[in-house]
């Protein structure tokens, strides 16, 4: 069983030294690891504290391309975007699909929303998520709100799923399914119950095992998600990147 691809990493393109390392020390690890593909992907523009710039696209993919004929391992560029809005918007422009090759979404704190209804409903509301069981309500709310995003994006990959805000798992992964969209097992957290993991194996959902990494020494650090594999037999041919390359909504070249 080989991971052929990380497609969660991030770098000194998200600010305030959140990511560690630069795409090529992420590349070279890769490459030293033997995965064949990675995706850098940096957080998207508007996480107040962590997001990558606009402006910064195009010296991003010259630093890919640089360090893709360095260390010949093919690299795409890739933002984790931030679910904004109730109406399921995500902080991506459409000038900015040029750039890109793989698009991420998932919930962040701390994210400019485009109204104080967005802000107060969305943000606000699942700030003490750990701490305060979240109501019915709530988990419907943030339910739609992903899944109007997966309907009006080319979403590739759904982030830590529940990390921060409670959805309606089975409701999100089903229409991950109908999009093409892979669920992710992150190397960090995973935040499923058993019940709603065995289901989502069940019906025939696609996963993706990705490290998160901050550090390029975590690039490729999945046993997080390759242990749940394991445990909860989950099909190899429900695993974008184990012994495979994925396949995602852009291919390269269009």
């Amino acid at each position: 069983m080989l991971l052929y691809g990380d497609y969660h990493t991030h770098t000194t393109y998200s600010r305030n030294n959140h990511g560690k390392g630069t795409v090529l020390e992420n590349a070279s690890v890769a490459a030293d690891k033997g995965l064949k593909q990675i995706a850098i992907t940096d957080h998207g523009f508007n996480h107040q504290l962590f997001g990558i710039k606009r402006k910064n696209l195009p010296q991003l993919q010259e630093d890919i391309l640089n360090a893709k004929e360095i260390t010949g391992v093919d690299i795409l560029l890739g933002v984790e975007s931030n679910l904004i809005s109730l109406d399921g918007e995500v902080d991506i422009k459409e000038e900015d699909f040029q750039y890109l090759d793989i698009l991420l979404m998932g919930y962040h704190k701390v994210i400019s929303n485009p109204t104080l209804k967005d802000k107060f409903l969305l943000n606000w509301a699942n700030a003490f998520d750990k701490v305060f069981k979240p109501s019915k309500e709530r988990i419907n709310r943030n339910t739609a709100a992903f899944l109007k995003a997966l309907d009006k994006y080319p979403i590739d990959v759904i982030t830590h799923l529940n990390y921060g805000m409670q959805t309606d798992t089975l409701a999100v992964a089903k229409m991950a399914k109908q999009k093409g969209v892979y669920v992710e097992l992150n190397g960090k957290r995973i935040n499923f119950t058993e019940e709603e993991i065995e289901i989502m194996r069940d019906e025939g959902v696609k996963f993706i095992v990705d490290s998160d990494a901050h550090r390029p020494e975590h690039v490729g650090e999945v046993n997080n998600g390759l242990n749940l594999i394991y445990k909860y037999n989950i099909p190899l041919a429900q695993v974008a990147n184990v012994d495979k390359l994925p396949k995602f909504h852009k291919k390269r070249g269009n």
